[in-house]
């Protein structure tokens, strides 16, 4: 098995690429669950996938599961996140040498958050401090593998300024990467801003959006507190009067998306990434496929 690249969809794509990202469960009963919700996520034909990393031990190991098991129920592609976090340069060599052995072509280099309970990230006394280190460490190990790295429209949280985040990942693909894959963002002004900025530099990359659809209140307080993605007030309040969670809430945030979808696509975006939480009802939703079945004929 030798998976298709991601770089080689994009490049002979005639339309829209559409894809899905999942995060590893933490137990048998976890993935009993997720595949079941894959199955029911098949009728939606992702063009890819991918499945998000955790540093150390069993989370590295469920991460390799989750993608064998996405690979074995047909959705793939699958695009195998790694970071820098608690591993050594041999560490990752390994990790690499494993992803590729199994087949897999496509590789998300990122640096990685810090570990729960710590304010920053410190490299490995052995490893590697900056995601373009980590795709200049693939590409010079497997150079056919298909690096993709992440961009921040509204900046990395680190970052003095956007300019400055901007040169960054300037740096991330010079080193090898071949697309880009955005954090999620709620007003598509900062994906158009961030796009212009980084065609300026000479960022010449597919820019995929990343968005992720709103079904709670709960949802919206949890990515304000851990993102620095504005969150439209107008979408918060819909979503308060609507009761903050149920049904009525969940087709409001749903319904938010698919104007970002379209009017993303309408202006050219190569595709569009969804974050699902491994929710089969996202990625299922009617007024979601219906719109992307539309610009996917």
């Amino acid at each position: 098995m030798s998976e298709t690249r991601v770089m080689d969809l994009l490049e002979a794509a005639t339309r829209p690429l559409f894809s899905l990202e999942f995060f590893p469960p933490k137990n048998r009963l976890g993935f009993g669950l997720l595949g079941g919700a894959i199955e029911r996520m098949r009728a939606v034909t992702p063009d890819f996938v991918s499945v998000t990393y955790g540093a150390g031990g069993s989370t590295r190991e469920r991460t390799l599961d989750a993608c064998d098991l996405l690979h074995k129920m047909s959705m793939g592609p699958v695009v195998a996140h790694l970071t820098c976090v608690g591993s050594s340069r041999a560490d990752l060599e390994a990790i690499v040498d494993d992803f590729y052995a199994r087949g897999y072509r496509n590789i998300m280099c990122l640096r990685g958050d810090p570990p729960q309970g710590e304010t920053s990230f410190q490299a490995h006394p052995e490893g590697l401090v900056h995601a373009g280190d980590l795709v200049a460490l693939v590409k010079s190990m497997h150079p056919d593998v298909c690096c993709g790295v992440a961009g921040y429209p509204e900046k990395h949280p680190e970052a003095e300024s956007l300019d400055r985040d901007v040169e960054h990942l300037k740096e991330k693909v010079d080193a090898g990467a071949s697309f880009i894959t955005t954090q999620m963002f709620f007003d598509n002004a900062h994906y158009f801003r961030f796009v212009e900025k980084c065609r300026a530099l000479g960022i010449t990359q597919p820019i995929i959006p990343g968005l992720m659809p709103v079904i709670s209140r709960q949802q919206i307080d949890r990515i304000t507190s851990l993102s620095d993605a504005e969150f439209p007030e107008e979408l918060a309040r819909s979503i308060d009067e609507a009761g903050g969670s149920g049904p009525r809430a969940e087709a409001l945030g749903m319904e938010w998306t698919v104007h970002q979808v379209e009017n993303l696509l309408s202006a050219g975006a190569p595709g569009v990434h969804l974050y699902i939480l491994n929710r089969a009802p996202t990625a299922t939703s009617p007024i979601l496929t219906h719109s992307l079945s539309a610009w996917r004929r």
